[in-house]
């Protein structure tokens, strides 16, 4: 088995994939792909090669290639036995699913260096501008992540029940990212305490992006 990862350090995306190897026990190899150096690494041929799309992360797995942090969780999941990230129950797995779209489909895209750098060099904001963008949206969603947590009926440590899933692998990077952005976490109790549930988890404390080969 070869698995290997392309990722950047402080990407949350990344940061996902890296917590759910974690949890699933599975060795892997990084390469880094930095988003902002030289314009962005991304952009360049040997990595166009990899991603068509320019974006990390993206898995290799014994030669096939995959991308989309979400895709390549669910894939694990599928193939690597062990510690369940999605559940088998059909609703306890649309809830979790439900909750890691809302941080990588209503978030993500939102505050990614892409989005910022257009911003920046189309509509000529400045950084305080910016930051008010991300502040904004970011707090949308994680209201709504919370929100949804009151109703949920499935309580515990996690986001849905006693063991992490893949919307933990989701929320706590976000956690990450909010406070880079000035946004404390607590102001959201129930998320803060999660996230140092997850923060007690080896597969957590070894995903964060301080503890990367490519970090700075």
């Amino acid at each position: 088995m070869s698995l290997e990862l392309y990722q950047f350090w402080r990407s949350s995306a990344s940061y996902r994939v890296r917590i759910a190897l974690n949890l699933k026990s599975l060795p892997y190899v990084t390469h880094g792909v930095h988003l902002t150096k030289d314009g962005g690494e991304q952009w360049k041929a040997a990595y166009k090669e990899v991603n068509p799309q320019s974006r990390v992360p993206t898995l290799v797995h014994d030669g096939q290639r995959f991308t989309q942090s979400l895709a390549i969780i669910e894939y694990l999941d599928e193939v690597f036995p062990g510690t369940r990230l999605i559940p088998k129950d059909p609703v306890d797995r649309a809830t979790v699913r439900m909750l890691s779209q809302i941080i990588a489909c209503d978030i993500q895209p939102l505050q990614n260096t892409s989005t910022t750098k257009y911003l920046k060099d189309v509509f000529n904001l400045g950084e305080d501008a910016i930051t008010t963008w991300l502040r904004e949206w970011i707090s949308r969603g994680l209201d709504a992540y919370n929100a949804h947590l009151a109703r949920d009926p499935v309580h515990g440590k996690f986001s849905h029940g006693d063991t992490p899933t893949m919307a933990d692998c989701c929320l706590v990077p976000q956690l990450y990212a909010a406070q880079r952005f000035g946004i404390e976490p607590a102001k959201y109790p129930r998320l803060a305490l999660i996230g140092e549930n997850c923060a007690a988890l080896p597969a957590f404390q070894h995903a964060h992006p301080s503890k990367q080969p490519d970090a700075q």
